[in-house]
């Protein structure tokens, strides 16, 4: 049986969305069907003006497809990424797992798999708090918490960094190639997990 994945993220200058379409593929790589969906941006246009990092990636990503609730009703399994914003995930995302008031009031978000992926400017910017930050969306969900873990070898001896893959964009440098790699085994382990669950839940229904 294969899972149902899909990567919401926010992104202001590309680099989470280079994490997320390789977490995607390291999802496909294991027989997912992947959504990867963006969700909505809220900064006024003069700021994101003054960047041009920022301006240039809201230009070169605007055919990619809008995050819904729908995606997140279809979906087995749930990736959330986020740069770090004083510690925790950007308020564009916050904004739209706020939406999900909903879904979580009809039981909709329980036994989904969770995880989470982040970036930051600095070493010690924030990275573990935002991905615990927006584990703690998780728990209220009823969601079953995914950490990368050390399991895979690239995270053990490279990578570092159990709780979700993160990046460390030293003068706004794109993403690396040990977090684009961590990004893909999270992806791989989140569906293989989101597979197992979703087998689970169909065996127990068919009792």
């Amino acid at each position: 049986m294969t899972a149902r994945i899909a990567v919401v993220y926010y992104s202001a200058t590309g680099n989470i969305a280079m994490m997320a379409h390789a977490l995607a593929d390291g999802a496909r790589s294991v027989g997912a069907e992947v959504r990867v969906r963006k969700v909505t941006e809220l900064a006024p246009p003069e700021a994101i003006e003054r960047n041009p990092r920022w301006a240039a990636f809201v230009e070169s990503s605007r055919e990619e497809p809008p995050a819904s609730l729908e995606d997140l009703a279809w979906a087995d399994g749930l990736a959330f990424g986020s740069p770090t914003r004083f510690g925790a995930a950007a308020s564009q995302l916050r904004a739209f797992l706020d939406t999900t008031g909903g879904m979580w009031a009809q039981g909709q978000l329980n036994d989904k798999v969770a995880t989470s992926f982040t970036s930051a400017s600095s070493a010690h910017g924030g990275l573990e708090s935002t991905i615990l930050s927006m584990s703690n969306t998780f728990y209220h969900w009823g969601s079953m918490i995914l950490p990368l873990g050390y399991a895979d070898p690239h995270v053990r001896k490279v990578a570092g960094n159990p709780y979700g893959a993160s990046f460390v964009s030293r003068g706004s440098a794109p993403s690396d190639e040990v977090s684009l790699q961590a990004s893909h085994a999270q992806g791989r382990r989140l569906a293989k997990v989101s597979a197992w669950m979703r087998a689970g839940i169909e065996g127990e229904q068919d009792t």
